[in-house]
């Protein structure tokens, strides 16, 4: 099988085409030098799936200035404590913006081309450290609109993406189609055993905030800020997406992000949560585990972020002030 785990496809400049929710006709330029990418950028914007963010950050920690705030679309598995740091260890401090969804949804069409399903209506946004969060959300309004919705700190991001419970329930109970190849609409597919298994899933994750002292979004307000749909149960909404054209395609292989990306660096760290708020993820664990069973390796095992930073040891004080003011430059 070809690994979903961090193929690097080579980037194509030049002409670039989107459709669909957004349209977009124009030319983009690929640097051929890291370094001179990030001397001539004003803001890091980090957009890619969560099992290349630690590959990344090492790359990108060496060239950034004070000068330069980060923004990570979306961010996952603490990734923004790692990169904070690697920053401190060069004495250097910038304000790091998190999302806890992406702005789009959108299928690659090809190598200049992308669809857009739908542009999302709110993002929640948080900072490390967490005094910068004003500047942080004039930033991201000021570059992608009105969308952004503060949250208190990286701990609440931690806890506000929803996209690996959600994919969980769907991937898990639609494994057969993946695997088979399957052209199938996503959002017809959220039947209502797949809704209750999603909402089952996000009870732990709200029972985990809730140990933790924080107000999060629940799944079903996440479908219909994200997907303008009215409030209902979750698999009413993903039904009305489809009805309306908008459901989208669920993964035709079972070499999907939703598996190898979203077990490892988002199910993982809610479970970790989970554990260490005392408050286990019986749901969540038990997806990673049936998953890696599927996929025959150790999907647990594959995040590479998590055990550099050593959260489980810190207990929960420690973490959440960690959450709140990143690393400081050691003395």
């Amino acid at each position: 099988m070809a690994e979903f785990e961090r193929r690097q496809a080579q980037p194509v400049g030049g002409d670039h085409h989107a459709g669909g929710a957004l349209t977009f006709e124009g030319k983009v330029g690929v640097a051929g030098d890291l370094g001179a990418a990030v001397a001539a950028a004003d803001v890091i914007l980090l957009t890619m799936p969560g099992n290349g963010h630690r590959a990344a950050m090492d790359a990108v920690a060496p060239h950034i200035r004070p000068d330069q705030p980060v923004i990570v679309s979306s961010h996952s598995s603490f990734g923004a404590l790692y990169l904070s740091r690697a920053l401190a260890l060069r004495g250097v401090s910038v304000p790091i913006s998190v999302w806890g969804t992406t702005l789009l949804t959108a299928r690659v069409q090809g190598p200049t081309s992308v669809r857009v399903n739908t542009v999302r209506q709110k993002i929640d946004v948080a900072t490390l450290p967490a005094g910068a969060i004003e500047e942080g959300h004039a930033l991201c309004t000021a570059l992608f609109g009105d969308r952004f919705v503060r949250r208190d700190g990286l701990l609440a991001i931690a806890l506000s993406n929803l996209n690996p419970q959600n994919h969980l329930g769907i991937a898990l109970l639609n494994l057969t189609r993946m695997e088979k190849g399957e052209t199938w609409g996503q959002g017809e597919h959220v039947t209502p055993a797949v809704g209750r298994v999603i909402e089952a899933l996000d009870a732990e994750r709200l029972a985990i905030a809730d140990r933790f002292g924080l107000k999060v979004r629940t799944v079903r307000e996440h479908f219909s800020l994200s997907f303008h749909v009215p409030m209902a149960s979750v698999s009413e909404m993903n039904q009305q997406m489809h009805a309306e054209g908008r459901g989208g395609f669920g993964p035709a292989a079972f070499d999907s992000r939703y598996i190898f990306e979203d077990v490892p660096f988002g199910l993982v760290p809610t479970a970790l949560l989970g554990r260490m708020s005392g408050h286990p993820a019986l749901l969540h664990e038990a997806g990673i585990a049936l998953l890696s069973a599927a996929a025959g390796r150790d999907l647990a095992s594959e995040n590479d972020i998590l055990p550099s930073l050593e959260l489980e040891r810190q207990g929960m004080d420690a973490l959440m002030a960690l959450c709140r003011t990143g690393y400081a430059h050691p003395a």
